[in-house]
């Protein structure tokens, strides 16, 4: 299964400002039977950063099963199997858990359900079961983290091959560029 752009985005922090020589998307998870969105890894800091990812744009961050509303359970379950998963497979590594979502919705008043509360409740049932701590890249942090590579793309003049990477090198040369020509047209 190819990855998807918010899995692009992760892989790309997890290079670009987490220093990770390796990253893969959708590793797959035999004996839990499920998969990691994306997994870096330095070697050179003996860290790996698990990271699930879900970009759901309307509706925020949200599963449906059976017509329950069920994100704690879905995410409960499979951050257990990534945490199996990273301590067989890197037992001597630095293991960090990273929950990636760019909309994770606060409530009006009157809703019945608070999406940013049941993240942390993902996070909190997680540190009470297992003793691990999920990091939230969520909302203002995920928009943190788009700043970050945007900065990092738009101060390199070589070609990008992440083609989000490129894409966001594109806009800020074409905006230097838009931004020359007014002013030259503004001073003939």
């Amino acid at each position: 299964m190819a990855h998807n752009i918010g899995e692009e985005i992760v892989g790309q922090y997890l290079q670009v400002v987490l220093g990770c020589e390796f990253v893969q998307y959708n590793v797959y998870t035999r004996e839990a039977q499920g998969e990691i969105d994306v997994l870096g890894v330095s070697f050179a800091k003996r860290e790996v950063w698990v990271c699930e990812v879900a970009v759901h744009l309307t509706t925020g961050l949200l599963y449906v099963t059976s017509g329950k509303t069920d994100t704690l359970g879905r995410f409960t379950k499979k951050f257990n199997k990534d945490i199996d998963y990273a301590e067989k497979a890197f037992a001597d590594f630095d293991r960090r858990y990273m929950l990636w979502s760019p909309i994770v919705k606060s409530p009006k008043a009157g809703a019945k359900y608070d999406q940013l509360q049941v993240v942390n409740e993902v996070k909190d049932t997680i540190m009470a079961t297992r003793g691990v701590a999920i990091q939230l890249v969520v909302n203002e942090q995920f928009a943190e983290a788009l700043r970050r590579l945007r900065e990092y793309a738009s101060s390199r003049t070589e070609e990008l091959k992440s083609p989000i990477l490129r894409f966001m090198q594109l806009e800020a040369y074409l905006e230097k560029h838009c931004a020359r020509t007014a002013a030259r047209n503004r001073g003939a």
